[in-house]
């Protein structure tokens, strides 16, 4: 982000506001403008990644066809039978079926 700052008028939710000041007080950002700036530019990258994305998968299905509901069920199957295990122990076949049920 550049240095110099624009002054804008927002309304917001007091929730949020105090949020911010619960995180100023506590010293996660400098001030409750320079928290909003960041939430702020967190949601613009979320929103440019999720543009990627949707290109990506239009990209995809233009050239394959649509991903149907069958393909993504499969697909996260095959990725929790492929996964590591980082925290904990996997679960038993028995277990992951009960789940899925």
């Amino acid at each position: 982000m550049t240095q110099l700052k624009r002054r804008v008028t927002v309304t917001v939710d007091p929730e949020l506001v105090e949020a911010g000041n619960r995180a100023v007080a506590v010293g996660v950002a400098d001030s409750l403008s320079a928290w909003v700036n960041t939430a702020m530019a967190e949601r613009a990258r979320r929103d440019e990644q999720l543009a990627r994305l949707h290109d990506a998968i239009a990209g995809y299905e233009a050239e394959f066809g649509e991903i149907t509901a069958d393909e993504i069920v499969s697909q996260r199957r095959a990725d929790q039978e492929h996964a590591t295990v980082v925290r904990g122990r996997r679960a038993s076949k028995r277990a992951r079926a009960a789940k899925s049920a």
